[in-house]
């Protein structure tokens, strides 16, 4: 019985594969199901294109992330080929239980770190420990991420991952106030006048009182769950004050009391590239004219108008860190690990250059990923920090390598360049700057 069955079967099939009509080879030219899709790619030719960025600046101080409120830097003077001038500790470096992810800020001839344990270290601008302060608090863990730094009035205003505010005496380390946000994530601050802005994980932003530390107004927006990291900063241009949240979601309040102008977002992927989660704003909104530049580490960077929110332009670049705007040009590192430059009128890629992606060992094996920190322009040319050890410069104008410098353990910070010298920290927790 099974042997008939089995025959049986088979014969059907072979029935049925008989009566199948044959394949028919349509004429024509055959064309990529992609073409004419979002998805199909498109050839890009680098072109050379002159920046007005205007002559080297001295500045003696990079007092905040981006420099300013606006996060929108002059041209900082710096060496053509920057040298080695010093190394410091700040203290505890990358761990299994902790990493380190704070920017430096310089102010009076003073640098200011925050290592992987929390520990606040004022470094002279000659190498030498001033102060520490541990900002953990009595009974917690070194656990969380988050935090920044930024002086003003003689003021050091450190925010960190337990979710604190912290207001120190830049000369002497002594603490003036503590506030708890009582929420994760929170943005390396923003000083603005006799304000100070925060924004954290759980959508919520905080206008404090810098003198005193009591809040002044809150705003809501959207936050995400889904977001491990820092949130990113907040910026401020006048009366406005533009809060990016975790979700990727643009809020501008009034400086004043904090009343809701507009909300918009910065959303979308890369097409045809698979992304975690992380699709929050990725760093500090840029503020140029009435302009406001932000962008997600996703593969999504937007211009909105400051007045109305309105989206003036869209490009499929995210980028992972802070954004440099200069000359009419955007810096920044986008999501696949290239350099790129785009016009800040209209968003379309000027140059792109590829970093460097994975650290190979023997056999061709990946032992990593290579993170890279910045850009920043600065003595005409555009410099990254790697964590493969190199401090690379760019030509901006054609987007080709000038040189590059040796980064003692590899960066685990953007640079921040003031009186002539470049400041970053690597990944063994110490303080390099390059003269």
């Amino acid at each position: 019985m099974t042997k008939q069955l089995l025959l049986g079967s088979g014969l059907a099939l072979a029935l049925l594969a008989g009566c199948s009509p044959k394949e028919v080879i349509l004429p024509g030219e055959r064309l990529d199901l992609r073409d004419g899709l979002a998805s199909a790619a498109v050839t890009e030719v680098n072109t050379t294109r002159a920046l007005n960025a205007g002559a080297p600046v001295a500045n003696a101080d990079w007092a905040q992330i981006g420099g300013n409120a606006q996060h929108l830097m002059p041209h900082p003077a710096l060496a053509t080929s920057p040298q080695l001038a010093f190394v410091a500790d700040i203290g505890r470096g990358d761990t299994r239980h902790g990493r380190l992810s704070i920017d430096p800020a310089v102010a009076g001839g003073v640098v200011y770190t925050i290592d992987s344990e929390a520990q606040l270290v004022a470094t002279s601008t000659a190498g030498a420990r001033l102060w520490a302060v541990s900002m953990v608090p009595a009974g917690e863990t070194v656990t969380g991420i988050g935090g920044g730094i930024a002086i003003d009035g003689g003021v050091v205003y450190a925010t960190t991952g337990f979710g604190e505010v912290w207001a120190l005496d830049a000369a002497t380390g002594a603490v003036l106030w503590r506030q708890d946000l009582n929420a994760a994530g929170a943005s390396a601050p923003t000083v603005a006048g006799n304000d100070l802005f925060v924004v954290a994980r759980n959508g919520r932003g905080w206008a404090i009182d810098k003198a005193t530390g009591q809040t002044r107004w809150t705003v809501t927006g959207a936050g995400s769950v889904s977001q491990f990291g820092a949130s990113a900063p907040v910026a401020v241009s006048g009366d406005t004050v533009v809060f990016p949240f975790d979700s990727g979601q643009l809020v501008a309040t009034y400086r004043n009391g904090g009343t809701r102008k507009w909300s918009s977002a910065v959303v979308g992927d890369r097409i045809g590239r698979p992304v975690g989660v992380m699709s929050g704003v990725s760093g500090a909104p840029v503020l140029s004219g009435q302009t406001v530049y932000a962008a997600n580490a996703t593969g999504q960077m937007s211009a909105f108008d400051l007045r109305t929110g309105q989206i003036r332009w869209t490009a499929d670049e995210g980028a992972v860190g802070q954004m440099w705007v200069a000359g009419g040009s955007i810096f920044a590192v986008n999501d696949i690990n290239q350099l790129i430059r785009l016009d800040a009128e209209n968003g379309a890629v000027i140059w792109r250059v590829a970093l460097p992606d994975l650290i190979e060992k023997r056999f061709g094996r990946s032992r990593g990923a290579v993170a890279h920190y910045g850009p920043v322009l600065a003595g005409g040319q555009v410099i990254v920090a790697s964590s493969d050890g190199q401090l690379r410069l760019f030509d901006p104008v054609s987007g080709a390598q000038t040189g590059a410098v040796s980064l003692a353990k590899g960066a685990a910070s953007a640079p921040v360049v003031a009186g002539g010298v470049l400041y970053v920290v690597n990944k063994d927790g110490q303080l390099l700057a390059f003269r």
